[in-house]
């Protein structure tokens, strides 16, 4: 049975009960659905460009391919609904309730997601150029592949969100004081990138960048950093960082301020420490086999049990405090 399009005035008219309504495809442009019930509707390649659907409930509805330009959807309860290619540019969607939303190739350009909830949303390769997520609850979010261009990501809960390959322009992002415990940010270009305050703790950094990362601040730093994460004058001192037992093998730590840190026990096999500042640093039982310690000063440092087979060691600076593989202690201002 071919279906008949509603009228503008039958919804309206039917505003409260429009849960499951077949609007599939209609032109709705700029109206008025403020508080409707459209839960579980079929608005797939509807247009409804600038309408109004603040407050509307909209969970499980089907608007994949939808026309939502400019559209007013704050606060509205979008959980678990296809929004999957829609065009979502400039619209309004702080305080939302977005958990569980397919949002894979949508276009969220300069959209207002501020304070709205994304948590285990799918934003793979979404394009949120310019789009505001202060403050958004991106936990468990798939982010990969998304265009996060000049996004503000301030304060945002990243905790467990897969941020893999995704597009970054930190010039003008803000990710101080972001939650990124447990995020995945494997392979992301870090480098020069603000994250005073942010907390990285159990996130992936595999073969990520943060050449000259700002990490001041943290409250953790016992991050999953697997494979060539590039650390490469990062500065972490005096932090209490628990990095113990960490896999950081083949990691490029060269020029890295880690004094004070705890990287016991960590694996640290053809690691690049070459002139870091590792004073006072314990790496007592770490697997520092054929690392790069060439000029690094390891003065203060525990360095009890540690394996150092094929270490370069050459200009390193350790002194009396120094505690060496043998428990013993190293020499006032020698150079191994």
């Amino acid at each position: 049975m071919k279906h008949t399009p509603w009228t503008r005035q039958e919804i309206v008219a039917h505003y409260v009960g429009l849960s499951g309504i077949n609007l599939r495809g209609q032109d709705l442009t700029g109206i008025d659905l403020h508080l409707a019930n459209l839960s579980n509707a079929d608005l797939s390649g509807a247009n409804l460009s600038g309408a109004d659907l603040s407050d509307a409930r909209l969970e499980y509805a089907n608007l994949s391919g939808a026309n939502l330009l400019g559209a007013n959807l704050s606060g509205a309860n979008l959980r678990r609904a296809d929004l999957s290619g829609a065009n979502l540019s400039d619209a309004r969607l702080e305080y939302a309730n977005l958990s569980g939303v397919n949002l894979s190739g949508a276009n969220l350009r300069r959209a207002d997601l501020s304070d709205a909830d994304l948590s285990d949303a799918n934003l793979l390769g979404a394009n949120l150029l310019g789009a505001n997520l202060l403050g958004a609850n991106l936990s468990g979010a798939n982010l990969s592949d998304a265009d996060l261009s000049d996004v503000n990501l301030s304060g945002a809960d990243l905790r467990r969100a897969n941020l893999s390959g995704v597009r970054l322009k930190y010039d003008l992002l803000g990710l101080s004081g972001a939650n990124l415990s447990g995020a995945n940010l494997s392979g992301l270009d870090l480098s020069g990138a603000n994250l005073s305050g942010a907390d990285l703790s159990g996130a992936n950094l595999s073969g990520a960048n943060l050449s000259g990362l700002d990490l001041s601040g943290l409250s953790e730093a016992d991050s999953d950093f697997l494979d060539a994460v590039g650390l490469s004058g990062a500065n972490l001192p005096g932090l209490d960082l628990d990095l113990s037992g960490l896999d950081l093998s083949g990691t490029n730590l060269s020029g890295a301020n880690l004094s004070e840190a705890d990287l016991s026990e960590a694996d640290l096999r053809h690691a690049n420490l070459s002139k870091a500042n590792l004073l006072g640093l314990d790496l007592s039982g770490a697997d520092l086999r054929h690392a790069n310690l060439s000029g690094a000063d390891l003065r203060h440092a525990n360095l009890s049990k540690a394996n150092l087979l094929s270490a370069n060691l050459s200009g390193a600076r350790v002194n009396v405090y120094t505690t060496l593989p043998d428990g013993t202690k190293g020499s006032k201002g020698v150079d191994i």
